[in-house]
């Protein structure tokens, strides 16, 4: 089979195009899944940079865990047959390939009218925005949301959730194309945040009040200027960090606020199971709606990690074997 392999830690340049060996038959409680779609994660790059903790993989490794495609075959005490349409929430071997064997609780049926991309963009970008809202900072109807980087897939899966569940969503982003993706998917205001008053454009939209819930994409450039944007009692989420920060402790203590952390891969079980029926739901009622902001040859995984990391995000990538 293609796929991607990775032999040494470093920039998007060590993810290799290579035919490897198909994966072993699916034993009892696996699946073997023909991937016709794999997500592409910031989480991803981490990883391939061998900056990722306690997660970096073992050398050789597949890179992926979000795919969307159909059962090749399945072990035995599988309820699932050859050519069922799935898609996975992480993998045994990979999903930056033509073939990943997979755990049966990694495998999920795909309603009818979600396309394998859309599929592929489920697992990472909605599970975390699920857990975040609801799990972590506890959201509720009529309280108002702001989702830092809303344009980008994890933005965009919180916006169409906390809408659903009766939200005031304010998004922010930093392209046009990203501030109507924001607005599309149903924020009542896109803010642009390369604005120079966008914090003030976002107080404003309280009324000099502040947000409930802050989605935090950046902490390391936001997270001082986030507590100041906070109503009483506020959450932040920090979802995304790539550095450090100061922050100053009585705007904290002055609202009896509360700064989270999201850990995609420490969610129990009994949890675990929640996001997904949570998702499936979703999907089924057409609430959510995975963006794709571009498909991408599986050869060209270099340039999707490349991307992924830019700037004015309007989307899911994925890769297309």
């Amino acid at each position: 089979m293609k796929a991607i392999s990775v032999h040494t830690f470093g920039g998007p340049e060590v993810l290799k195009l290579q035919y490897l060996a198909d994966p072993r038959r699916p034993e009892s409680g696996e699946v073997l899944v023909r991937v016709k779609a794999a997500g592409v994660n910031p989480y991803d790059t981490y990883m391939r940079a061998g900056t990722y903790g306690a997660k970096n993989p073992i050398l050789p490794y597949i890179p992926g865990s979000d795919a969307a495609g159909v059962v090749e075959s399945a072990g035995a005490g599988v309820d699932l047959k050859p050519g069922d349409r799935v898609y996975t929430t992480g993998t045994i071997t990979g999903a930056y390939a033509e073939l990943t064997l997979c755990n049966r609780s990694q495998v999920h049926r795909l309603p009818p009218g979600v396309n394998f991309a859309q599929g592929a963009s489920l697992y990472v970008p909605y599970a975390t925005a699920y857990r975040a809202l609801f799990q972590l900072a506890q959201a509720k109807p009529g309280e108002t949301v702001l989702v830092h980087g809303a344009s980008g897939g994890v933005g965009l899966a919180a916006i169409q959730f906390a809408v659903a569940a009766g939200m005031s969503v304010i998004g922010t982003a930093g392209s046009d194309e990203g501030l109507q993706a924001v607005t599309r998917e149903g924020a009542r205001a896109a803010v642009n945040h390369k604005s120079a008053d966008y914090r003030k454009q976002i107080l404003d939209l309280t009324h000099g009040s502040g947000v409930e819930v802050i989605l935090e994409m950046l902490a390391n450039v936001n997270l001082s200027h986030d507590l100041k944007m906070l109503a009483n009692r506020g959450r932040i989420v920090v979802i995304g960090s790539r550095g450090n920060v100061e922050i100053t402790p009585r705007e904290i203590m002055l609202r009896e606020a509360s700064i989270l952390g999201v850990y995609l891969w420490g969610v129990p079980d009994s949890e675990a199971a929640q996001i997904h029926a949570a998702i499936q739901a979703g999907l089924y009622a057409k609430t959510l709606r995975p963006v794709i902001a571009a498909e991408i040859p599986l050869a060209s995984a270099p340039e999707a990690h490349r991307k992924v990391m830019e700037p004015g995000a309007h989307g899911k990538i994925v890769l297309i074997p």
